[in-house]
């Protein structure tokens, strides 16, 4: 197993900034959406990624517009740093005309082919597979695009994951499969009903090489996915990332998150990945920038959030014009 240390030598403080003003971004985008249920505006389940910042900037930033991104449910922060337009997004949660999916896909199913972004799952470990297949396709069409696909540890116990994992060692595909382990399937700690050593050893176990990462430090992960892309695009096959996370809000925004200590969640406050970064920002002397990046992402998500309110839903009229049966939808048959 390889294990990626905290990264601060030679410090870059440039990369540094940058991943904070996405992280601050991707924060001020989750507690925006979280504001809207209050609002009724998303009719529908949220699943924040506030605590969780740290993997999705350390690891997109580090992909090309080209390549491929696959995320899951909790993927808001992923799509964000991906390129994906925050107001696009916003829209897009709130069932809105403009959205990434014109308003039918939802938080759970947004997607940004603009971007490299196929799309989120509500369904665990499904977008494990589709993964295997988009590198497939890149590999026999000769392109030197990545795929990167994120999902949580408790994907690691359904079926897809095998699968896909398999089907992309085989082949030797362009693919990063990313574990974003934040030590719970939904509201059941992991660990409780997950047999043998974990995401990494099963990985290792087909073969594909794993690192293992502590995914609060964004630096970690920037040095751990730099090495990991830079190895599949010059053809070393898949790569593994493991990630140790802890999402500090319940599973959906409608969770009290009663099955965790209070004691467990502010212990894991103390190690919130946008604080670290803050630390290193003011250790260099640069106090004044965390405040303007904070406001700045606020700002943003804040007028993507009223200007989203303001948007018309979808037009009747283009209810089925995504629906496809065998060349045009037709009306009668729904």
């Amino acid at each position: 197993m390889l294990t990626a240390p905290h990264a601060q030598t030679n410090l870059d403080l440039q990369r540094l900034s940058e991943h904070h003003r996405m992280m601050v971004r991707i924060r001020a985008f989750e507690e925006a959406a979280l504001e809207s249920l209050n609002e009724k505006l998303v009719l529908g389940a949220i699943h924040p990624s506030i605590g969780q910042e740290a993997i999705a900037s350390g690891v997109c930033l580090n992909l090309e517009q080209d390549d491929v991104l696959l995320s899951t449910h909790r993927g808001h922060g992923h799509t964000l740093a991906k390129g994906a337009d925050s107001l696009a997004m916003m829209r897009e949660l709130f069932g809105r005309d403009g959205g990434n999916c014109g308003g039918k896909g939802g938080s759970m199913h947004i997607a940004d082919f603009g971007v490299g972004m196929l799309g989120a799952n509500g369904v665990v470990a499904a977008n494990i597979a589709i993964a295997a297949g988009a590198a497939h396709a890149i590999k026999l069409k000769g392109e030197r695009k990545v795929v990167c696909c994120i999902f949580g540890d408790g994907a690691i116990n359904r079926g897809p994951f095998l699968e896909g994992l398999n089907w992309a060692k085989v082949f030797n595909l362009p693919v990063l499969f990313v574990c974003e382990d934040n030590g719970f399937a939904a509201t059941t700690r992991t660990r409780t009903m997950t047999a043998g050593d974990g995401p990494s050893a099963r990985a290792r176990s087909m073969g594909i090489p794993a690192i293992e990462v502590d995914g609060n430090d964004v630096l970690a992960v920037d040095a751990a996915t730099q090495e990991l892309v830079a190895a599949i695009r010059a053809g070393g096959g898949p790569r593994f990332l493991h990630a140790h996370t802890y999402r500090l809000t319940g599973h959906t925004g409608a969770d009290p998150a009663l099955y965790r200590p209070k004691e467990e969640v502010e212990q894991r406050w103390l190690d919130d990945p946008i604080a670290q970064v803050e630390a290193m920002l003011r250790d260099a002397g640069r106090e004044a920038e965390i405040g303007d990046a904070r406001k700045a992402a606020q700002d943003e998500m804040q007028e993507a959030y009223r200007h989203a309110k303001e948007t018309p839903f979808p037009a009747v009229e283009h209810a089925l014009s995504d629906v496809q049966d065998i060349g045009d939808p037709r009306v009668e048959a729904f």
